[in-house]
């Protein structure tokens, strides 16, 4: 769907830095003070209680050895992950506070670059990177933290360079998931499986197989293989049941299916245990797509109170904010949020942004010097190419108008249950000549 598709990097983002928090603690029972292993599979309600009790332990060893910097950087690291599983962004600032307590080393450098990953600060995360890399310069976890945040700041050079150095170190799950979205960003897709399948055989736990499985559906979903990307994910969900990115994979497909009352099903529920941002947007154009606007207009509502939320924690997200407003024909708040994100961070994501909320503003020939630099790495990316449809198309220029648009559907006819029903009707509209 088209959210998750502009949103691909926030998803990886979330699901690498719990996968470069495992690999960072080494055994299991590291992290938990004698915890055993996960190896079966584990709902989303027993994950949650497991990290609950992962913090209780690392509390009462606090408790016994306030000093333990190695411990307040583990507890740091378990409510960021607490933070991912549950939606719930309170518990950043505990993950601050513990991190602060583990002083300036290393592993608490790298603890805070992928707390402010979580909360898109992007530049902080940079910068918590390469102190993590002067103090630990064989670490493959700082250098991924890093690889995270210059993808997004724009910088390409550097992360590709930061994933290199990262694949020198450890050729794992982690490293290789982040080449595979290196290789899909410059639309190399072929490559961006192959690294993500080397992912999947480097896999030693099921919270890895599970995210190596979700990340190739998404490839496969992304490019209209719709029975590709349904058995990827329930192989993901073999290996880790409930998980809440194969569910919403499964999700997809079962909308792009046209079996629209399981999809909605599904989720309902997936919004009711994790009311993520990204989950609360498909769910609400699911709904308006299938007649229901009612429905929808509330689910648009729990999505603002969300990120209200997650703004009061530190963690804006000013680039899904302007993506919204520009789809539901805000374009004051879409182009104020998309400016915002811009002043921080010139990424093809945010570039996207501007040019689609300059395009809802009426400002075409603005917003084409946009969404020529969104599209300069070369990712096939349908939604992109919908939004440079539709600014062509408003310029006139219909010949490149109907290419993108045909190209938005040929790469994924169901890259949102809404927009790609404005482009096939725009795509009729252009050959009509009307």
């Amino acid at each position: 769907m088209k959210y998750q598709q502009r949103q691909a990097v926030a998803v990886v983002l979330l699901v690498t830095a719990a996968l470069a928090y495992l690999a960072a603690s080494g055994p299991a029972d590291s992290r938990a003070g004698g915890a055993p292993p996960v190896t079966d599979v584990v709902p989303a309600v027993a994950q949650q209680n497991q990290m609950h009790r992962v913090v209780h332990q690392l509390q009462q060893r606090l408790h016994s050895l306030p000093q333990d910097k190695s411990a307040w950087a583990q507890l740091g690291s378990s409510y960021v992950e607490l933070a991912r599983v549950t939606a719930d962004p309170t518990y950043y600032a505990k993950a601050e506070g513990a991190l602060k307590n583990a002083g300036d080393t290393g592993l608490a450098a790298i603890g805070m670059g992928t707390l402010a990953n979580a909360r898109h600060d992007f530049s902080a995360a940079r910068d918590w990177a390469n102190r993590a890399i002067a103090a630990l310069p064989s670490s493959a976890e700082a250098y991924g933290v890093l690889a995270d945040a210059l993808t997004q700041l724009g910088d390409d050079a550097g992360a590709q360079d930061a994933v290199q150095k990262m694949l020198d170190l450890k050729p794992n799950t982690a490293s290789f998931a982040r080449a595979s979205f290196h290789f899909e960003l410059h639309g190399d897709v072929d490559g961006a499986r192959d690294a993500m399948t080397r992912a999947l055989t480097a896999a030693a736990t099921p919270e890895e197989i599970a995210f190596c499985r979700y990340r190739l559906g998404e490839l496969a979903f992304d490019h209209n293989r719709l029975d590709e990307a349904a058995q990827h994910y329930a192989q993901g969900l073999a290996a880790r049941g409930d998980d809440m990115t194969l569910t919403q994979g499964m999700a997809k497909v079962e909308a792009a299916r046209g079996d629209a009352p399981v999809a909605l099903d599904a989720y309902r529920r997936l919004v009711a245990r994790a009311p993520l941002p990204q989950y609360l947007q498909e769910y609400a154009e699911l709904l308006e797509a299938n007649g229901k606007p009612e429905e929808a207009a509330r689910q648009y509502d729990v999505l603002s109170e969300q990120q209200r939320l997650m703004e009061s924690q530190g963690a804006s997200d000013d680039l899904a904010a302007a993506l919204v407003a520009a789809d539901r024909g805000d374009g004051m708040q879409a182009l104020r949020r998309a400016e915002a994100e811009w002043s921080r961070r010139q990424s093809v994501f945010v570039a996207d942004a501007m040019a689609w909320a300059l395009h809802v503003n009426g400002r075409d020939a603005e917003a084409l010097s946009y969404s020529d630099r969104a599209i300069a790495l070369g990712w096939q990316n349908a939604t992109f190419s919908y939004h440079r449809g539709m600014i062509l198309a408003a310029l006139g220029r219909i010949a490149e108008a109907q290419e993108a648009l045909v190209q938005a559907l040929r790469l994924n006819a169901n890259f949102s249950p809404l927009q790609s029903l404005k482009a096939g009707r725009k795509l009729a509209e252009l050959r009509g000549g009307r």
